[in-house]
Formats: C-alpha cells, structure tokens, sequence
C-alpha cells in the first residue's frame, strides 16, 4: 500500500474549494463544508492521512513535511481553484520528485486532457466517481490496469483507461466520520444557517433533477439516485453521535434527501429514535405529510434550491418545479416550524431586471429564515456552460468563475442585461431582503434569547456587511 496523503490544498484566504462544496469561492460569511468526496477514498486506504488545508488555514510549508514522507497524493481540484491548484503540485514535485501526483474533480473529470496537458507534475487524473479507482491506484496497480484512469507515460504519452462503471452497492462504502475524527478539527467547519459545530456527510449519491447548472449530478454524482441503507446510515449516525458528543447538528449532504420519499421518512424515524437534531438538502415540492414525519424525528432546518421567483427561468433551467408548489411547501414549513435556508441564482438563461425583481419580491414573500444568493456559474461539464459556448454568453477570458480573491464573478453576459446589472443586484437582493423591519427584529430576537448566537451574529455580521463592501468595491 501507498503511503497516500489526500490533499485539499491552500488556496484563496477564507476559500471554500473543498469537494463537498457546491460552489467553490469565498463566501458572504465565513463558511467551510467538510471534503466528503476526499475523506471518502481516504477510508478506504490504509495509512492515508486527509489534510483540508483553507479550514485549518494550512500553508505550503505546514503540509510539506507530511507530503515529504509520502509516496502518493491525491489532490482535489476545482475549475476556480485549478491554476492554484496545479501551483501546488508543481512545489510538491520539486519538494520529493520520488512522488506520485494524481488529482480529483469535478474539473479533471471533465477535461481529464487538458488538465494533465496543463502541468508536466500531474501523474494522472481520475475520472467521474473515483473512490475504487483511488484505492487501486494507492494498492500499487499498474496505472494501464485501472479503470477510470488517466495518466502520463514515461515517454509522455497521455493514456485513458476504460471508464469505471459508478457504485451501485453504496453500503460497502467504509464511514468517513471515522476520517474527520483521525485528521480534521470539525470546529473549523463554519455554516451560516446551521448550528455549531455540525457535522456532515452523504447517505447517498446522485440527483434526479436536471437542473442545467448543477455542477455535481452532471459530472461525478449522476442522475440516478444511488443510496445507502438506512441501518447503515444509522449506524454511522451513532458512530459520530458518540465520537462527537460536541456536535449540534448533523448535515446530510445528499443533492436532494427528499428524492426518495419513502426512504427519507423511515430514515427520518429511525433517526427520531436518536434523538438528534438533522438537517438537509430538499426540493421545493416535498409533501406536508413527510415534512411532518421528519419535523417529528428532529429535522430542523431543510436548504432549498429556489433559485428564481420566474416561471419561464425555471423552465429554461430545467428545475422541475412549479412556483405556486414552491411557495405552498414555504407556507408547510413555516407552519410546521421547520426552519428554511433559501438559495437563489441571479443571472441564469432568461435573465432580465423584471425577472430579478420578481425573484426579489418573491424571496420576501415567502421568507425564509436566511438566504444565499449566487451568480449563474457556467461550470464546465455541465449544460448551461455549452449552452453558453453555443449562445456567445461567455465572456472572452473564457468565463472566469472567481476573481483574484477568489470570490465568485459573473463570466455570463446577454444582449439585454450587463454584467453590472447582475452583479449589483445581489447587493440589493440581501439588502431588501434582510434590512426589513420584521426580519431585523426576528434576528434580534434570536439574539437575544441566546447569548450564543448572539456572539455568533454579531461575528457573521460584521463578514456580511464586509463582504457587501467589497462586492461594491469590485464594482466601481
């Protein structure tokens, strides 16, 4: 066996790359999701050791020593982190030539070409869901014998090996909890909307929705909805629950728990039997009978992926939802006292001041406790990026997704709309939102019922109110 070091390497100050994160920047409050799909493969190999460097706020000289004593790193990579990213690798290569360098990603996966074309240090690069292919390669296996593969040869020559056909049998996966517990401190990881410290990881993979900028179901998770039992879900659920007495809250980080309504109801009350309080990702169309099964096992919070408050966008996205189902589920919610964190997207394919108005008016309306509001990112790999090579929307530099910062940018731009129309509007999207009198005396309430979170508040407050500065600063 390898002696494998996984790797998410230093970056942008404050940047959240890491593999569990569906849009890799900066964001408005300092927020860190756990690297799942790097702590993943990590469990599967003996003697590995998981560094999740922007977190721990980690630099090159604070990982060189354990990368030193390694045969084999496993780098996770993102489109916005990559020329970063490939920086490292090369600093590793000169460190200990002796080293084996593959990368991770959603980006290799995709381009698995270009990106070892990119930089002569990359060994190879594995393609779409890459847990077995990690271990074989970390076991020793001659790189021509593992599926999913892509690599350099000696004489240079750029080989792709067989596409790796994607799990199935998902409970033969080993826990990653065990990993967060051997090489991470979980109170680095920050989120705005849960409560701290939280914990999260993945009953399953996949999502069936067709949402045209999803990053994940289009390049490494897929379309069908491949999960793990809930015995074994459980188990881990009381694994954690014990090796973490400090935690509040566990995150379940599947693309849309909800996907299988059955399956999240027995699982919401097996985990009722817990008696801990859990989170996750939903669709906006969730029945109210299974709200209140999993409102009556410890659900407290549900993110829900609006993203615009405009029918015809929805369409053109391919959402699958209906607003009038969206703003009926809020209302199931509210009344059942399950807490809502919003997520909007401005500046996707139909895009025009009137649709963001309406987004903004629709957000207000149906209020969810706190919100995210992103700009339409054209990842690569995904429908809405072709649909922007095809149209002419993407910028000449070829649509640059974070800025010298690393905090997000819009490379989309139409006939109609500017680019400084979109990106002045998330300004006042969170200012009309949040800055309400019954918003603002919500959260103070909340703050001062508990010193806690008043504290915590406060802190988020002041990155907030940072954040909307720098956003007017890039600007002008």
């Amino acid at each position: 066996m390898m002696r494998t070091l996984f790797l998410q390497a230093p970056s942008f100050e404050g940047f959240d790359g890491g593999a569990g994160a569906r849009y890799q920047n900066r964001r408005e409050i300092r927020s860190f999701w756990y690297p799942t799909w790097l702590a993943q493969p990590a469990a599967m190999v003996e003697g590995s050791k998981l560094i999740d460097a922007p977190p721990h706020r980690l630099t090159f000289d604070d990982i060189a020593p354990e990368a030193r004593v390694r045969d084999l790193v496993v780098l996770h990579t993102s489109t916005p982190s990559f020329s970063s990213d490939i920086e490292t690798v090369r600093a590793l290569k000169e460190m200990n030539p002796k080293l084996t360098i593959g990368l991770i990603g959603a980006k290799v996966a995709v381009d698995a070409e270009g990106s070892l074309r990119a930089c002569q240090a990359i060994d190879f690069v594995a393609r779409n869901e890459f847990d077995v292919t990690i271990k074989e390669v970390a076991e020793g296996r001659e790189l021509s014998r593992v599926a999913g593969l892509s690599y350099r040869t000696a004489d240079d020559c750029i080989v792709h090996n067989e596409d790796r056909p994607i799990l199935h049998a998902m409970d033969e996966l080993p826990f990653v909890s065990p990993v967060y517990q051997r090489d991470l401190i979980i109170e680095n990881y920050f989120s705005g909307y849960l409560k701290h410290p939280y914990l999260s990881f993945y009953t399953g993979r996949g999502c069936k929705s067709r949402c045209t900028f999803c990053l994940w179901p289009q390049t490494v998770g897929g379309h069908r909805y491949r999960v793990r039992s809930v015995g074994h879900v459980i188990e881990e659920l009381r694994w954690a629950a014990a090796a973490f007495p400090q935690v509040k809250e566990f995150f379940f980080d599947d693309d849309t728990l909800t996907d299988n309504l059955p399956r999240v109801e027995e699982l919401a009350r097996q985990i009722g039997k817990l008696g801990i309080t859990w989170s996750c990702n939903v669709k906006g169309n969730v029945p109210r009978a299974t709200l209140k099964v999993m409102r009556d096992n410890g659900l407290r919070l549900v993110v829900v992926g609006y993203e615009s408050g405009n029918q015809q966008i929805l369409h053109n996205v391919k959402k699958g939802m209906l607003v009038d189902v969206a703003r009926r589920f809020t209302k199931n919610c509210h009344e059942l006292g399950i807490t809502i964190h919003g997520t909007f997207i401005l500046g996707l394919p139909g895009e025009t001041t009137e649709t963001i108005e309406e987004t903004i008016r629709f957000a207000t309306e149906i209020n969810p406790h706190t919100i995210q509001v992103s700009l339409a990112a054209p990842y690569p790999g995904t429908f809405l990026h072709r649909q922007a090579l095809e149209n002419g929307w993407l910028d000449d530099d070829g649509g640059e997704l974070v800025d010298e910062r690393g905090s997000q940018l819009l490379p989309l731009h139409y006939p109609h709309l500017s680019h400084t129309q979109i990106f002045q509007s998330v300004d006042d999207f969170y200012r009309r939102f949040y800055f309400r009198a019954p918003k603002v005396a919500a959260m103070v309430g909340e703050m001062l019922r508990s010193p806690h979170m008043a504290k915590r508040r406060l802190r988020e407050g002041l990155e907030f109110f940072r954040f909307l500065h720098d956003r007017r600063e890039a600007a002008s």
